[in-house]
């Protein structure tokens, strides 16, 4: 019961999974909200921080709780500020403390969010710079009953940048009175300026394993019967998120209605099975394209979603290769027993390169499979492009069939190592004939010397020493070049070629003029 001034008689409070007074049905996620630091789960260093401050009485004037939705950012600020306030109607408790055994003089009005001191703001309604010059006037004044004034702003980057300047000065400087406490997802949004007046913390994702054995305490408390498939699949689900999984929790009960299976769990959340996610699996990396299509079409007719399916596969072509690197991996308790027994043999028998292939190619075919217009039609032809590349060799296999086929090939790689060391074809070969080092039809082999015409098969690439003795001239050249023709001049100005002398090179010149 509250009084006139917001304060609250300790022995009416609200106690840990009780029903809202009036009756009706209060979801999860608020029914089993924690209200002390012992409740709060997966964010330990957090929680030592805080009580250390307390202890040694180094309380900041204000805080900033950053992390991803559901993790507790509200309900750790609600839990500081009744720390903050903690009183009981005895006097026992003279100061702020986190050893808080039994609800407070003022617990049940803060944890509802109506106490007169502690002020809770959603920024993103009340962003402007008059709602922070409120703040500044109000601040000034004494707490009405409680010791401190708490100021809780949620989502806090949503604030105008003028609003955050109108705030740096009694942020900086607040009275003694007062604390702050901020809450926010985008911490990259909110000044620096800010941020330097605030201690942070960053509040992690909860652990599957931690979300697991919560979700079991839940719905034992509630009386439900569930499978731990079911609850693996939940926290899988809520990707470390408390509120998420309660919520998932709280619509499978009532889907169920009844015992919570791992079936209805999928149905629910259009999963796949995770046994006939691992057969999938199983078959891409046989290269049996046949089998994959047939599974994935079995799942797509039972209403699994194919871009679904195929995270799946990626989720688990990941889990393999951690479990190769590390194997303690297999050991977290959120994996399933098939899961984690035939993750343990793939990765004994699937190389590094094979993984991170398949990793590649489903990576790039999820974004396909969204974009396209047909997404299990999209998704059938990343199966087969990952089943056909499971049959392709890796590059070491390649070096190894390559080095054993040389190994077999020795005699043919010695007569070419002979072949080698012959001289070139000589002449050269001249414009417009082959290149195989063999002379045309017609052409006068006169010319070589007969050192050349007589040393049999000649090759490509032998080196210059073997011709020195051959191509020497053996007599005066001057007579053969006096006697040879008068150099062409090809004029590529007269537009076709044409040939001209030396003693007509003008006429020609004056016709590309001309």
């Amino acid at each position: 019961m509250s009084d006139a001034d917001g304060t609250t008689t300790p022995t009416l409070g609200l106690a840990l999974g009780d029903e809202a007074a009036g009756g009706g049905y209060r979801v999860l996620a608020r029914k089993y909200r924690p209200q002390t630091f012992d409740q709060l789960i997966g964010q330990d260093a957090m929680v030592r921080t805080v009580s250390n401050a307390f202890e040694s009485a180094r309380i900041p004037q204000a805080w900033i709780l950053t992390g991803v939705r559901g993790v507790g950012k509200t309900t750790t600020a609600r839990i500081l500020a009744r720390a903050l306030n903690y009183e009981l109607p005895d006097g026992s408790v003279t100061g702020p403390t986190i050893t808080m055994p039994v609800l407070g003089v003022h617990c049940q009005a803060i944890m509802e969010s109506r106490h007169l001191d502690v002020i809770e703001m959603d920024a993103a309604s009340h962003n402007s710079v008059e709602d922070v010059r409120q703040i500044n006037d109000a601040i000034r004044y004494a707490p009405v009953s409680a010791r401190y004034k708490v100021y809780i702003l949620d989502e806090v980057h949503m604030l105008s940048g003028a609003a955050f300047n109108a705030l740096l000065k009694t942020l900086e400087e607040p009275p003694p009175h007062a604390k702050f406490i901020f809450a926010t997802t985008e911490i990259r949004k909110v000044p620096v300026t800010v941020l330097s007046r605030c201690q942070r913390f960053d509040l992690r994702r909860v652990d599957a394993g931690m979300l697991v054995t919560h979700l079991t305490g839940i719905a034992a408390k509630e009386g439900v019967e569930t499978e731990p498939e079911a609850l693996a699949l939940i926290a899988r689900a809520a990707e470390g998120s408390v509120r998420d999984s309660l919520s998932l929790l709280d619509q499978a009960i009532a889907h169920a209605a009844g015992a919570v299976r791992a079936e209805h769990v999928r149905q629910m959340l259009g999963l796949a099975d995770r046994a006939r996610v691992i057969d999938l699996f199983e078959a891409l990396m046989r290269g049996d394209v046949a089998a994959a299509l047939a599974e994935l079409r079995a799942q797509y007719d039972t209403g699994a979603d194919p871009a679904i399916v195929l995270g799946d596969l990626a989720e688990f072509t990941h889990f393999v290769t951690r479990v190769k690197i590390v194997p303690a991996v297999a050991d977290d308790p959120a994996l399933i027993e098939v899961e984690r027994m035939r993750g343990r043999a793939f990765a004994e028998k699937l190389s590094m390169r094979v993984l991170a292939r398949t990793w590649q190619m489903l990576l790039k075919g999820i974004a396909e499979v969204k974009e396209a217009s047909r997404p299990v039609a999209a998704a059938e032809m990343v199966l087969v492009r990952i089943a056909y590349a499971a049959d392709l060799p890796t590059p070491d296999e390649v070096i190894r069939s390559l080095s054993e086929g040389n190994g077999a090939s020795a005699g043919q790689g010695a007569r070419s190592a002979n072949n080698a060391a012959l001289p070139p074809t000589y002449p050269p070969p001249l414009a417009g004939e082959g290149k195989g080092g063999g002379a045309p039809a017609g052409r006068d082999m006169s010319a070589m010397p007969p050192a050349i015409l007589n040393s049999g098969p000649i090759g490509r690439g032998a080196p210059r020493a073997a011709l020195a003795s051959a191509v020497q001239p053996t007599g005066d050249p001057a007579p053969a070049l006096a006697a040879a023709p008068e150099p062409l001049i090809v004029n590529s100005f007269a537009g076709a070629d044409r040939a001209c002398r030396p003693e007509s090179r003008h006429r020609c010149q004056g016709r590309a003029r001309a």
